[in-house]
């Protein structure tokens, strides 16, 4: 599996998948590692495509670091992947805390992203939560029940063994990694660099209790011009894993268009 460094030296672990002219980056968000694409990858057809699928820092097969779990590094991580893969256009498909990483990237680099998938996207001006909530999420590192529990929370239409799946992958997330990310998705604070963004995008709205279709209208897709919305009914907060086969044809169909017009 290839890996490559980021600006402060942490080793970052990728995949590539399918050797298509078209380069497609997928970046998960908190809890989770690049395997959180999986189930979805499985359904979607490589034809043309070149999928990067990175792991956080923190998580999966990426070092563990004691600090730099901030938005702008993990962008920067995500360019520092993108740039060992060779990809130097691509469409950015972020998932929760990944969408706002990748709102991020498409501000940062807006000349290198052909196109920008959002799905259930955290907004870039973050998204505090309760107290109650708050103490739950930033202490759940290593605790399975605390984990079972946010996905319970989150969740509409998990499957018992994608349930089993998630919370293993959960378990291998640093604590560091789980702190302070959650710290940085809910502060948020850059939507002042939407503005920069250009990219078609597309924001995937499902039933998630956290961040429902009208508030991802106005929060997400609102802020970035040339955006637009689409609404799976179903799954909650976790769309690529609970119902994989729709997802994967929601972003082959984007991607498709994304195509055409580039």
């Amino acid at each position: 599996m290839p890996t490559t460094t980021a600006t402060d030296g942490t080793t970052l672990h990728y995949r590539v998948l399918g050797d298509g002219p078209r380069a497609v980056v997928l970046v998960h968000g908190w809890m989770t590692s690049g395997a959180v694409w999986d189930a979805m990858v499985e359904k979607l057809d490589l034809t043309g495509l070149r999928l990067v699928v990175p792991d956080h820092r923190g998580s999966g097969g990426s070092g563990r670091p004691a600090s730099g779990y901030a938005l702008e590094q993990y962008a920067k991580d995500v360019l520092a992947v993108a740039d060992h893969a060779g990809a130097k256009r691509f469409a950015l498909v972020g998932h929760s805390m990944g969408g706002q990483i990748a709102q991020w990237v498409a501000s940062e680099a807006p000349a290198r992203v052909t196109g920008l998938v959002l799905m259930t996207s955290v907004p870039a001006a973050g998204l505090p939560l309760p107290p109650d909530a708050a103490g739950l999420f930033r202490t759940s590192a290593g605790d399975r029940a605390k984990q079972q529990t946010i996905l319970g929370l989150a969740c509409k239409q998990l499957s018992p063994e994608s349930l089993e799946g998630m919370l293993k992958d959960a378990t291998g997330v640093s604590k560091e990694a789980i702190e302070q990310s959650f710290d940085a998705w809910t502060a948020g604070g850059f939507a002042q660099r939407l503005a920069a963004i250009t990219a078609p995008t597309l924001v995937v709205a499902t039933d998630d209790p956290f961040l429902p279709p009208v508030f991802l209208k106005q929060a997400v897709a609102g802020p970035i011009q040339n955006a637009r919305m689409t609404y799976l009914p179903g799954p909650g907060h976790y769309p690529q894993v609970e119902r994989p086969v729709e997802t994967a044809a929601l972003l082959s169909a984007f991607l498709a268009g994304n195509a055409a017009q580039a």
